[in-house]
């Protein structure tokens, strides 16, 4: 397909807005709702940075699909900003986890597309993430292992990160500190929802997902192709009794 100088560089600057910020305006979101050629030459440039552009609410949004597309965060830009100095591989698998949860906790199921609930608060989060560990810890190293091998999740590394961090139910204020405990490391994980705006604080203790995140699960979250089984598996972990935070 041929297209015109004019309709190549308006593609380009809205392709440049979202490279390097990660989102365009309405400007740029109402030019290519209103022009079908404009929208096939940006999603074109987009795919070559294993890149989607998608649009929430009154702006387009640029969304890696894949860990090599260079606008994916790397891991060790996740552990220099979010996590602790001396933080490892084993924390950042954990702080994915927590964050799969933290999305789940608002889908029936993972074949659901609609959100059920409007807030999740933190300590119902942090109980649900004690369910996945206890689900996890039912299974014997063996089969922890070969789950690892399935999904490319070290899970024995997770329950022993989770196990290792303190319980004290302190007050917000010090749990957001440096305090090694459950709260403050869900408290890191919120910050880096919130910086992402992937989560939107709604209560002093509440949190409610984005447009932008409804957006994701709706295309690509609750996709194999995507996840690789691995909702399907967390969402089958309910312990069967329960286990003392």
């Amino acid at each position: 397909m041929n297209y015109s100088g004019d309709e190549v560089m308006k593609a380009f600057r809205i392709y440049a807005q979202l490279a390097g910020s990660g989102e365009a305006d309405k400007e740029s979101l109402l030019q290519v709702e209103a022009d079908d050629r404009v929208r096939g030459l940006l999603d074109q440039f987009a795919a070559e940075a294993d890149c989607v552009v998608l649009g929430a609410g009154d702006r387009l949004l640029l969304v890696p699909l894949v860990r090599l597309s260079p606008f994916h965060m790397s891991n060790e830009s996740l552990k220099r900003m979010y996590l602790r100095g001396n933080a490892v591989n084993a924390d950042l698998y954990l702080m994915y986890m927590a964050i799969i949860v933290f999305i789940g906790a608002f889908y029936d199921s993972y074949q659901t597309t609609e959100p059920t609930r409007n807030f999740l608060q933190m300590e119902e989060w942090m109980d649900l993430v004690q369910q996945r560990i206890s689900g996890l810890k039912e299974h014997s190293d063996e089969e922890l292992k070969a789950l690892s091998q399935e999904y490319s999740y070290h899970w024995a590394d997770m329950i022993e990160k989770w196990d290792a961090m303190d319980d004290v139910k302190e007050t917000a204020k010090r749990q957001s500190g440096a305090t090694i405990s459950r709260v403050s490391f869900l408290d890191t994980v919120r910050r880096f929802l919130l910086d992402q705006e992937l989560a939107r604080q709604v209560g002093p203790d509440e949190l409610d997902l984005t447009e932008k995140t409804k957006i994701i699960v709706q295309r690509y979250y609750m996709e194999r192709e995507y996840n690789r089984g691995i909702l399907e598996f967390l969402y089958s972990l309910e312990p069967k009794r329960k286990e003392e935070t």
